[in-house]
């Protein structure tokens, strides 16, 4: 299982390194003072300042990241990424595979505390996992929850994407290379009938466009990234509210010991009755 597993990280930190990207161009410009939080009176830069800041203070989030990028059909690349997350690494939400046309599956995920459950369907689970344990995962927990401790090797690669200092941290460490070129105050318009102001720029080659409110406070509401045929839109709400706490019951979860002991090489047949086995 490990070969699946490593591409399966791989896989889910992709989502959220775009997303970082999206927002780095709110580093890396100098802070300057606002004019009473008048959005018509502020400078891009100041809005992005704004908007940084609103961010980083941020306790919790709720992201939704699409990848709308043109290309050949990958089922293994990240698609949609929907989930709420707070500073203290819980989180709840999903993960769709699948570009170019191609269905990857998805998988649900719920982090409290050093716990975490994943429910993959059973599309994920023959489309991620090769060598046929995916086809026999899917008949064995059958859309009941995989849960163990978040550190667990199977189970880390979604436990890390719950992090929402480290999201934060790159984005206050600013660019890794120049910083972005200068910003660029477009008309107001809406995002989800929320009052914007978009900023353009671009930053490592990419075109960056924020969409920051325009009433106090400012905040990112949506950032979108285009580079040749590369596309990502972040759409970020819920600033401050709590990352729902309920979390599967017994009788819907399987012990992540269940997965790492599957064999590609068995049979639905030669595996124990899921009601017996898989408890």
């Amino acid at each position: 299982m490990q070969s699946c597993v490593s591409r399966h990280r791989k896989a889910v930190l992709l989502p959220v390194s775009a997303a970082v990207a999206c927002v780095t161009a709110l580093a890396g410009v100098p802070a300057f003072g606002d004019d009473g939080g008048d959005a018509s009176k502020l400078s891009a830069q100041q809005l992005a300042d704004d908007a940084e800041k609103e961010l980083l203070d941020a306790k919790s989030l709720h992201v939704f990241l699409k990848n709308t990028s043109t290309g050949p059909a990958d089922a293994r690349s990240p698609a949609v990424l929907d989930l709420a997350l707070d500073q203290d690494g819980n989180c709840a939400g999903s993960l769709t595979m699948g570009t170019g046309g191609a269905e990857g599956g998805t998988v649900e995920f719920i982090k409290r505390g050093d716990e975490l459950w994943m429910k993959p369907d059973t599309t994920f689970w023959k489309s991620q996992v090769t060598g046929g344990a995916g086809e026999l995962a899917a008949q064995l927990f059958n859309g009941r929850y995989v849960h163990g401790n978040a550190n667990d090797g199977l189970l880390k690669s979604l436990g890390d994407t719950c992090d929402l200092n480290a999201f934060q941290a790159q984005v206050d460490g600013g660019p890794s290379s120049a910083p972005p070129e200068k910003l660029t105050k477009g008309k107001e318009t809406k995002v989800d009938g929320t009052d914007v102001v978009p900023v353009s720029g671009r930053n490592d080659g990419s075109e960056v466009v924020l969409f920051i409110t325009a009433k106090d406070p400012h905040r990112l509401v949506r950032a979108t990234e285009k580079t040749g045929d590369l596309s990502a839109t972040m759409t970020l709400t819920d600033y401050n509210r709590p990352v729902p706490t309920a979390t599967p019951s017994k009788d819907e979860s399987v012990d992540v010991s269940k997965l790492r002991n599957l064999s590609p090489k068995a049979t639905p047949p030669q595996a124990a009755a899921p009601s017996r086995a898989v408890r």
